[in-house]
């Protein structure tokens, strides 16, 4: 399936948002949005979506599918549901990281006895949108600490240009790839023509709650100097 049949999908369910003002989780600001919660109630495109995923890697060995929670959890359990059915060697298993912190640092540790059915396995890292790389990374870290081998990464959507040696894996595979332009708040030029944010994904409402504190701690400091 090519790349504009996703998104044809993604846009279908509303997953793909664009002329808006977005707050991304790394703090830059953009136009445009994936939005992967609007894909998991549709069971039918979450299906689709990840036995393309299992399709790719369909004679890989795998054995465990896994993924960041919350929302890769749904991949997981999609994708190794059909790599179970593609391969016919045996369940696939899918199970998942648990995020926790870490002297302030948020950090995926494999918990709940899944620890104990990664060692020694195959195992396929799914997740949703790709932008920085960060989460995925501590998932395949977590994962060799179990004694785990990462026979890949595959995802829905790769909207940061994240390659392989990014990862520091040998296969990624994304559904398809998706080039967002992002700006620092102080060279958005949303910002600059007062665009509205948007609070309803990404992180528009927390910056939103942010700026208030900040403009009320610098209303009390001015009115404290006079």
């Amino acid at each position: 399936m090519s790349e504009q049949e996703i998104l044809k999908i993604l846009r279908k369910v509303g997953a793909v948002i664009t002329n808006s003002h977005i707050v991304y989780t790394s703090g830059k600001h953009g136009s445009a949005y994936v939005n992967k919660d609007a894909v998991y109630p549709h069971t039918n495109e979450t299906s689709r979506l990840c036995r393309y995923i299992a399709n790719h890697f369909e004679d890989s060995g795998v054995e465990v599918v896994i993924a960041p929670a919350v929302g890769g959890v749904i991949l997981s359990q999609w994708t190794a549901y059909h790599l179970t059915g593609l391969t016919g060697r045996g369940e696939v298993l899918g199970v998942y990281a648990d995020k926790i912190i870490v002297d302030g640092e948020d950090v995926f540790v494999i918990k709940r006895g899944y620890d104990k059915l990664i060692d020694h396995k195959h195992v396929l890292v799914v997740e949703d949108v790709l932008t920085t790389g960060g989460s995925v990374k501590k998932v395949i870290n977590a994962v060799r600490a179990c004694g785990g081998t990462v026979a890949g990464v595959g995802v829905l959507c790769n909207r940061g240009g994240i390659t392989p040696e990014n990862l520091g894996v040998r296969i990624l595979f994304a559904l398809t790839n998706i080039h967002m332009d992002a700006w620092d708040e102080k060279d958005c030029p949303l910002c600059a023509q007062n665009v509205p944010i948007n609070t309803d994904v990404g992180k528009g409402r927390e910056f939103l709650a942010r700026k208030k504190h900040d403009l009320i701690c610098r209303d009390e400091c001015e009115s404290a100097r006079l």
